[in-house]
C-alpha cells in the first residue's frame, strides 16, 4: 500500500505555508488535521528549502520543531522531521521521530549518517547538488546521474551502520533541475525504483507544476497536478508520496485502488464488491549460508540458514487466465530470498525475517508474508534441535482501498 506524507512546515519563509504553522499549537492541531485525512506519516520541517532561504541554527530549528515532536509521538502519531544537521536528527531521534529526511542525503553534515545509524532511525536520502534548489541544474542524463547518486549514498549509509531495511531513497524532483528533467525523471521512475528500496516522491507544489497553470496562478493550484503526478508515481511504484494536500492525494489513490480491484473477475458492477479467491504460496526449507548474528565469529564465518515463506494473495486472476504471469513466480522469489539471506549481515534474526518479508510485498499482489527463519547452527552451549524466529507482515486492503 503507498503511504502519504502529510507536510507540516514550522517555517515563517517556506514557499507554500510559510507562517501558518509557526505556532506549536497550530503545527500540532493541523498535523491532527492531516493524519484525520489519511497521512501515514507527518514530515516536519523546521527550515525551509525553498530558493533564496537563508540558513538558521540548528538550535533555533530544534527549538521550531521538537515541542511538536514530542507530542505527535505522544499521541501514537508516526513522525519524520526533514533536517540537514546531526544535531537536530539526534534530539528527535531521542524524542521518538521515526525517520530522518535529509535532502543532501548526508553530505551536508558529515555527523548525520552517524546520527541515524546510532539512533535506530530511518533515514530518506535525497538527490540534489545541495541546498540550494537552483543550483546545478545540467544534465547529460538525469536519470542515470540520480540513480547514480542515490546508490552511492546508499553505499554510504550502509557503511555507516544503517541497514538497508531503514533506507528510502528520494530523487529530488524540483532540486538542481529543470522543468523537463522533473517530468524525464516521473517517467522513468522505475529505474529509481531498480534500485531495491522504498521510493518516496515529492512533487507537491513544486515549480515545475506551476508551468502547467496559468501565470500568477496561486500556489495551492497545483495540487490538483500534485495528485496526478504522485498517481502516476503511485502506479510506478513508490513506497511513499510527500504531500501537502492529503485528502486530494488519499482520494486519487482510492480510484486507483477501486481500478486495480476491478481489473479482472470478481468485480459486481452492480453493488461495486470484489469477489476474492484466497489462495496460500508456501515455500519452505529455502537453504541460503549469510553472515548474520551478534558473535563476531558469525560475522567471520557465516552459517547457513533456512527460510520457510507464506504467502497469501488473491488467486482469482492466475485461476481465471491459467496464466503463470497472473501469480508469483516462486522460482525468482526463492532466488530474491537467497540474495536477501546472502546481502549485508545484521545482528538479529528478527530483522532478517522482516527483511525477508519485506522482498515478498514487493510483488504487490502479495496481501500478506509470513516469514520463519530457522538458524540451526546457532551458537549455544546446550544441546537443541532448532532456533526459529517468525513474523508476518501484510498490507491493508479495503473497499477504500487505503485508509
Amino acid at each position: 500500500m503507498t503511504e502519504v506524507w502529510g507536510i507540516l512546515n514550522v517555517t515563517p519563509d517556506s514557499f507554500s505555508d510559510g507562517g501558518r504553522y509557526v505556532d506549536p499549537g497550530a503545527a500540532i492541531a493541523h498535523a491532527r488535521r492531516l493524519r484525520a485525512q489519511g497521512a501515514d506519516v507527518i514530515d516536519i520541517g523546521g527550515e525551509s528549502t525553498r530558493p533564496g532561504a537563508e540558513p538558521i541554527d540548528p538550535a533555533k530549528e530544534l527549538a521550531r520543531i521538537l515541542p511538536v515532536v514530542e507530542e505527535l509521538v505522544r499521541e501514537g502519531i508516526r513522525v519524520s522531521v526533514d533536517t540537514i544537521h546531526a544535531s537536530t536528527a539526534r534530539a528527535v531521534i531521542a524524542a521518538g521521530a521515526e525517520i530522518v529526511n535529509d535532502v543532501t542525503a548526508g553530505l551536508h553534515d558529515e555527523g548525520m549518517l552517524d546520527a541515524v545509524a546510532e539512533g535506530g532511525a530511518s533515514i530518506v536520502l535525497m538527490h540534489s547538488r545541495g541546498i540550494d534548489v537552483t543550483q546545478d541544474t545540467h544534465y547529460d542524463d538525469v536519470v542515470a546521474d540520480v540513480v547514480e547518486h542515490l546508490a552511492g549514498r546508499v553505499d554510504a549509509a550502509v557503511a555507516a551502520g544503517i541497514p538497508r531495511e531503514r533506507i528510502i531513497v528520494d530523487p529530488g524532483f524540483g532540486f538542481s533541475k529543470e522543468p523537463g528533467d522533473n517530468w524525464t525523471l516521473l517517467a522513468n521512475l522505475h529505474r529509481v525504483i531498480e534500485l531495491g528500496l522504498p521510493v518516496l516522491v515529492g512533487t507537491s507544489r513544486k515549480r515545475f507544476l506551476g508551468g502547467l497553470l496559468p501565470e500568477g496562478a496561486p500556489v495551492e493550484e497545483r495540487d490538483a497536478p500534485t495528485a496526478a503526478t504522485s498517481l502516476l508515481a503511485a502506479q510506478r511504484g513508490a513506497h511513499a508520496l510527500r504531500v501537502h494536500d492529503v485528502a486530494s492525494t488519499v482520494s486519487a489513490l482510492r480510484a486507483l485502488a477501486a481500478v486495480e480491484r476491478a481489473d479482472g473477475p470478481g468485480w459486481d458492477d452492480a453493488t461495486g464488491d470484489v469477489e476474492r479467491l484466497a489462495g496460500t504460496i508456501a515455500l519452505r526449507g529455502i537453504r541460503a549460508r549469510g553472515h548474520h548474528g551478534v558473535l563476531p565469529q558469525e560475522r567471520r564465518d557465516g552459517q547457513e540458514f533456512v527460510i520457510d515463506v507464506e504467502l497469501a494473495l488473491d488467486v482469482r486472476d492466475a485461476v481465471a487466465s491459467d496464466d503463470v504471469t497472473r501469480t508469483v513466480h516462486y522460482g525468482e522469489l526463492a532466488e530474491r530470498i537467497v540474495a536477501a539471506v546472502e546481502r549485508d549481515p545484521v545482528d538479529l534474526i528478527e530483522t532478517l525475517a522482516d527483511r525477508i518479508a519485506r522482498v515478498c510485498l514487493e510483488d504487490r499482489r502479495v496481501d500478506h508474508a509470513h516469514v520463519t527463519v530457522h538458524k540451526p547452527s546457532a551458537p549455544i552451549d546446550v544441546p537443541f534441535g532448532d532456533v526459529s524466529v517468525s513474523l508476518g507482515r501484510g498490507r491493508l486492503r479495503h473497499r477504500e482501498g487505503i485508509r
